[in-house]
Parts: structure tokens; sequence; C-alpha cells
């Protein structure tokens, strides 16, 4: 069995996984490595690996459709690596429920701290939604967003963009994957149509906090993280 802190290197590339395995252990993690796609989902299910290193292009089965397994029966964290560098192929990554990804060729020092990066988001999770309560309250029943104590006045669509965003604070989502979430009837939306959903919902949420609240994330798309 892994133990709690064993990253998963996903990468047919042995030299590279060797080299951010070293990295890894040398930040304190333990490190399993699988050199093609066919047996990832299985280990993850035998295993308890706390985050995995997942190369987009593997023998076997690709790290979409790894990832898009994984997701169906867990949340663990999960930062896909391409070497594809069209904005189509990172948002398929986060579309597919990826936390993050880096493009190749990059540090492995920056490798560790994405890990560390995503794993501080992932553990400080409960945390965060304890201390958030104070800050941003949302009645699903009602469709009522409460920040700082003022009841926002928003229509079901903000409600349920904003609710989807801050239940995972700091993730981020692309628009094909909020129109998605918030538009479950599968009607034909524009990426125009969510941004104007945000700059909406951005503009009434300004009237209460100063900072930011949702982020733009270039190429990407957006999320919750209050500053």
């Amino acid at each position: 069995m892994a133990g709690n802190d064993t990253i998963l290197i996903v990468e047919d590339a042995r030299e590279l996984a060797g080299l951010l395995s070293d990295y890894l252990v040398q930040a304190g993690f333990q490190t399993h490595c699988l050199h093609d796609g066919t047996n990832v989902v299985g280990w993850v299910q035998e295993n308890t690996p706390r985050l995995v290193l997942l190369d987009l292009m593997l023998p076997g089965r690709d790290g979409v459709e790894i990832c898009k397994s994984i997701r169906e029966f867990s949340d663990l964290p999960i930062i896909m690596i391409t070497a594809r560098v069209e904005e189509q192929d990172r948002l398929t990554g986060l579309d597919v429920g990826a936390d993050d990804y880096i493009c190749k060729p990059f540090s492995p020092r920056e490798v560790v701290a994405r890990v560390k990066a995503v794993l501080r988001r992932a553990t400080n999770g409960f945390d965060r939604e304890q201390s958030h309560n104070d800050f941003l309250q949302l009645d699903k029943d009602k469709l009522q967003a409460t920040l700082k104590g003022h009841i926002l006045t928003l229509t079901v669509v903000e409600f349920h963009l904003l609710s989807l965003l801050a239940e995972q604070p700091g993730r981020v989502f692309s628009r094909s994957q909020l129109i998605e979430k918030i538009y479950p009837d599968q009607r034909v939306v524009s990426d125009r149509t969510v941004d104007s959903h945000v700059k909406k919902l951005r503009k009434k949420m300004s009237e209460v906090h100063d900072g930011e609240i949702i982020h733009s994330i270039y190429s990407a798309g957006y999320k919750y993280e209050v500053t």
C-alpha cells in the first residue's frame, strides 16, 4: 500500500520520471512510478496516493481517459503533464478534472512547487471552508448567497456559478466546464455568455468586498480565491 505522502508519477519517459522522483523525495515525499497508462486506475484504487502527476500522452491508455476514470471514484489531486502547448489541450485536462497542468519542458523544482501548492489547497480545504462560513454563505434551497452578512441579489445562473467556484477554492474551471455545470439542459451557450455572468457577479460582490474574489486565469478559465 502507498504511504500517505506518496506521489504517483505516471510518465513513460523513465529518465524524466526518475528525475521527478529524486526531487520529490528530497522534498520529503514518497514516490511510485508507472510508465504506461494500463494499470494506473487499478493502482490508484488499491493504494492511497496523495497526488498523481499524470502525463497526457502515454502508451496503453492516455492521461485524459485515466483522469476521467479516476474522477468517477476519487477527488484526489491530479496534475497533468503535457508536451502540448495549445490552449485546447490545457483546457481538456481541466475539463476532465485535473487540478493543474504543467507544460514540458519544465524545471523539476517548478513541479515540486506546484505539487506543494495543489496539496496545500487540498489539505487546507476544510479550514478554508470553515473560515469562509462567516465570509460567504450559500443557501441552495433558497438560492441565496450572503457575503459578509449582506444578501446578494443574484440570478439563478449567477448563484450556481458562484456555488460551483466557491465549493472548490483555488481550483481553475474552464469556461466549457462552467457551461456544462450551470446549464445542465445542455443548451448552446458561448464563452462570452460565461464572461458576462462573471462580470455581473463580480460587480455585485464588489459592492460588499473590495478585494478580488473571482479571478481570471489566462487561457484557462476562472477560480474562486479571496484576496
